[in-house]
């Protein structure tokens, strides 16, 4: 009679690919991220010669950082979909994507009142600023234009075009500026 030799060790392991999404806990040190915050800004401000070009290269950054975070929000949260109106989707990132991101709700959503197509989020102190000391040869700069990226992108990976970009103004107002045919669809759904 002939052995069968069932050596476990042979048997391939399961690749991270295979694994499941979890949850996870969902925080992070915050020294921990205001460390890698700040290595990001510095990285970036080591590759451009001006203010614009650093908030351009961290909005860039907020984009990549956007695109991925919506898409893995909708494979975390199974029971979730993707809104389709305008003051839904705000609500939801000024709500959930805030909490996802920062832990706390964003402090408000505004409608401007004299342009149908802009919004405006408020945050009194974002995180991303909290710890960035800015010298005064550069009192321009808003690291939030980090944030601003992330929220374009989610909107725009939502079907919401537009334009976001960060202000100095109550703390930091992001302005979201849509296009004129997300209003206009916006506009025939509420109709329906």
């Amino acid at each position: 009679m002939e052995k069968i030799n069932l050596n476990l060790s042979t048997r391939p392991k399961a690749s991270i690919l295979d694994k499941p999404l979890s949850r996870g806990k969902g925080e992070v040190s915050l020294s921990c991220y205001a460390l890698l915050f700040s290595e990001l800004v510095q990285y970036s401000q080591s590759r451009v010669s001006t203010i614009p070009d650093l908030q351009n290269r961290l909005h860039d950054l907020g984009k990549d950082v956007g695109s991925r975070i919506i898409d893995l929000y909708f494979v975390r949260e199974r029971n979730s979909k993707r809104e389709t109106k305008l003051i839904n989707m705000l609500l939801f990132i000024k709500t959930t994507l805030w909490k996802t991101l920062f832990g706390k709700e964003a402090d408000k959503l505004e409608h401007a009142t004299d342009d149908e197509c802009t919004y405006y989020i408020i945050e009194k102190e974002p995180l991303v600023n909290k710890f960035i000391s800015v010298p005064k040869d550069k009192g321009s700069l808003n690291c939030a234009v980090f944030v601003a990226g992330i929220v374009q992108a989610v909107l725009a990976n939502c079907g919401f075009t537009c334009q976001v970009s960060a202000h100095w103004h109550k703390g930091t107002t992001y302005m979201v500026k849509f296009e004129e045919h997300v209003i206009s669809r916006d506009k025939q759904l509420e109709e329906k």
